[in-house]
């Protein structure tokens, strides 16, 4: 028996399975209801400037693709090779800031290899116990949220009743970047909160010599 036969009759045909229709509509079943989860989970306890809607589906759609992948690579020896050679070209360009998006993307790939694999109860109990985590972790934050002061005047003796008034208002800031163009300055400042603190708009704006004040909600990364 050479070689060529022996991979051919212990491999392939021990790897060579068709799945029912049932077991398939399953799979994609489960692997979308635990999408759809990681949807919802992910919109609620976001907490990023910008929400991405795309991105979120994206979720979904990646939990399905796995699935799928998974489907053909246990069933068929030939296609995981194939499928392994062209998975290794692929190069992913688009930056992901938050790291939480990563978790995120790994979440559901994970889930989708796994209810693709047909271990479904796992799927589902890995789903719910990291979804109860995440969620825990989010309504127990109490970390200071930074926002952005961008405040806009005239001459010297705004600035320091400016910094007067933001030192009797915050405990802690920082001055991330001043500019000086023509006729007026620009100053911003990051300072971080845990409560509301629009009210110090409204007082930065009646200082004499102030032109504009807006606060920003931001993510932590900053460029000047």
């Amino acid at each position: 028996m050479t070689l060529n036969d022996i991979f051919k009759n212990e491999f392939i045909e021990q790897t060579t399975g068709a799945l029912s229709m049932v077991e398939m509509v399953l799979t994609f079943m489960v692997a979308f209801l635990i999408g759809v989860g990681i949807f919802y989970i992910y919109k609620k306890t976001f907490q990023g400037v910008i929400y991405s809607k795309t991105f979120n589906i994206s979720l979904v759609i990646l939990s399905l693709i796995s699935a799928t992948i998974i489907i053909g690579v246990t069933n068929n020896i030939v296609l995981s090779l194939g499928m392994v050679g062209a998975l290794s070209i692929v190069r992913f360009r688009t930056s992901i800031k938050d790291p939480i998006d990563v978790v995120y993307m790994f979440w559901s790939i994970g889930s989708g290899i796994i209810v693709g694999a047909g271990l479904y109860v796992l799927g589902i109990l890995s789903f719910v116990m990291i979804g109860l985590v995440l969620i825990a972790f989010n309504r127990i934050d109490v970390r200071l949220e930074p926002y952005l002061l961008i405040i806009g005047y005239e001459n010297k003796s705004a600035e320091q009743a400016i910094y007067e008034k933001i030192n009797g208002a915050l405990n802690q800031y920082k001055i991330k970047s001043k500019t000086k163009v023509p006729g007026r300055y620009e100053l911003t400042v990051e300072i971080r909160t845990k409560i509301d603190k629009t009210s110090l708009v409204d007082e930065l704006d009646q200082i004499e010599g102030v032109s504009n004040v807006a606060m920003l909600s931001y993510d932590g990364d900053f460029s000047a």
